[in-house]
């Protein structure tokens, strides 16, 4: 089983430092409703997901912005939350990749790895091959693959061609490549 994690308390770390990067740069704008100022806010989160990440000590928060003149909340995209979801992005797409093929027992032992329940994982790989092939975002990003990617394998055909020196550095390729979809609501 699993006792250690997989990606280390620095791979969140720096999943936060390219998170406050993406702050900057919603921040650099202006408000979308009023054209105020934007001033950042922090909103805890409760993130699902040990085992496989070290979240390091210390509280956890979504990274965001609110408009000085009429409070208008503005949520930058992130690598760490995916979307809504309490789970931390890199335990969403790792799960749902390493789910793909596996039998009964190795699901079973997966599920026990990560601390996650066995349905949420078939939530998310339902998710990314029913749901996530529909976005706007996948249908034009798809293209930038050759040969094209296999729909029925993501999320682990992505990962796969994300070619890097270790895994963590192909998983923050793969989270930086998703942050769009954030943007989609």
């Amino acid at each position: 089983m699993c006792h250690t994690p997989l990606l280390d308390a620095s791979f969140h770390a720096f999943l936060l430092c390219i998170d406050e990067d993406l702050v900057a740069e919603t921040r650099a704008g202006r408000c979308q409703r009023c054209g105020g100022a934007l001033h950042k806010r922090r909103y805890p989160r409760k993130p699902r997901g040990g085992g496989l990440i070290d979240l390091g000590r210390g509280s956890h928060f979504r990274l965001s912005l609110a408009c000085s003149k009429c409070s208008k909340r503005h949520t930058p995209p992130s690598v760490r939350f995916m979307r809504k979801r309490v789970y931390l992005a890199a335990v969403v797409v790792l799960a749902s990749a390493l789910r793909s093929g596996l039998t009964g027992s190795r699901a079973a032992q997966l599920t026990e790895c990560l601390r996650v329940p066995r349905r949420t994982i078939e939530r998310w790989r339902t998710w990314w091959l029913r749901d996530f092939v529909k976005t706007s975002f996948w249908r034009n990003a798809r293209a930038q693959f050759m040969p094209p990617l296999l729909n029925a394998a993501l999320p682990a055909s992505l990962v796969e061609r994300f070619e890097r020196p270790d895994l963590s550095l192909r998983v923050v390729a793969v989270l930086r490549f998703l942050t769009p979809l954030d943007e989609e609501r």
